[in-house]
């Protein structure tokens, strides 16, 4: 008999994080790097911000959720984190799409920090300018 584990991938990336999300059917445990979430984010309105795709499909208690996220803050962290889930959710279901759309879920957040120019101390900064 073969014992088959369904899984739900999606991968998210924000400013300079990337986010590895696998779905697996459970108790709505979430693990961060091997790591529980309320360790890996001590800031509640991050560990809310990442949840929100789960609760607008309503599938909290559904799944547990295991993350492998690198690179950036937690802010970036946490908003990679929110993209795979969305994408992983869209491949357990379809359906869910619409709703996570609406919402602004799907999309990739493109922006990141801008380069440092060569003559001036930051990326759009320039030295004080002084006529004489």
């Amino acid at each position: 008999m073969s014992t088959e584990l369904t899984q739900y991938y999606g991968t998210g990336r924000r400013k300079s994080s990337t986010a590895r999300v696998y779905l697996r059917p459970g108790t709505g445990r979430i693990i961060f790097n091997k790591s529980d979430v309320d360790v890996y984010f001590p800031r509640e309105s991050l560990r809310m911000d990442l949840r929100q795709p789960l609760d607008v499909t309503e599938t909290r208690e559904t799944f547990d959720i295991f993350v492998n996220v690198s690179g950036g803050g937690h802010t970036g962290q946490a908003g990679a984190i929110r993209l795979g889930i969305s994408r992983a959710l869209v491949e357990y279901n379809p359906e869910f799409r619409p709703a996570l759309k609406a919402r602004g879920f799907m999309t990739r957040d493109a922006r990141k920090v801008e380069r440092k120019k060569y003559g001036q101390p930051g990326a759009r900064r320039r030295f004080q300018f002084s006529k004489r």
